[in-house]
């Protein structure tokens, strides 16, 4: 990578490098020297944008975010129903695909890497607390004559039943494959009352 390159082709290389440094060998080996050898440039050009591997980690954090609400966003605006709108955008949280599966693999090592990093859980919690509050107006939307409390205590159900299927599925696919996964997630609506309209 040229230091001429345009600012915005070299940042998108590097966040390139970041993810597949991220997706292929974990949090634990995210360094600047492996984003330098993923983007085929050198550790001082790494440096110049991620002074340190603090700033790699919140850039890495940021990242994962961004690729998953940019899908959610997208799931949402295509869906017909609420309903609808509610299962995507939770199915998209699963292990169902080596893409989504990755994303399960990453956000459980921020999520353990943020134990002992305060700045690390403070980011990790505003990122989930959007995710809450996506499925939070989700549920409120298709159950609009729900109380407050039912729609709260729903919607952190399902992120705990949709985050845990993840979590498992990409430590034991075998176990929890897709299939298992979308009828778990089915059953969960199922339980709570969600019918499609």
């Amino acid at each position: 990578m040229s230091r001429t390159a345009d600012k915005p082709a070299q940042q998108a290389q590097l966040s390139r490098a970041v993810w597949e440094v991220l997706a292929h060998h974990g949090i634990e080996r995210l360094t600047i020297r492996a984003v330098a050898a993923a983007a085929g440039c050198t550790t001082g050009l790494v440096m110049h944008r991620f002074p340190n591997r603090q700033a790699l980690l919140r850039h890495a954090r940021e990242l994962l975010h961004q690729r998953t609400r940019d899908r959610v966003e997208g799931l949402e605006a295509d869906a017909p129903t609420p309903l609808a709108a509610l299962r995507a955008v939770l199915a998209q949280g699963l292990a169902l695909d080596d893409e989504t599966t990755t994303e399960s693999i990453v956000w459980v090592g921020f999520l353990a890497a943020s134990v002992g990093d305060a700045e690390l859980a403070a980011l990790h919690r505003t990122n989930t607390r959007a995710w809450r509050e996506r499925i939070d107006r989700l549920v409120s939307a298709t159950m609009p004559g729900w109380p407050r409390d039912r729609v709260a205590t729903t919607t952190l159900a399902l992120i705990a039943m949709v985050e845990g299927a993840a979590a498992l599925a990409s430590a034991d696919p075998a176990v929890y494959p897709p299939t298992a996964q979308l009828a778990m997630l089915d059953a969960a609506l199922d339980a709570f009352g969600f019918t499609p309209s």
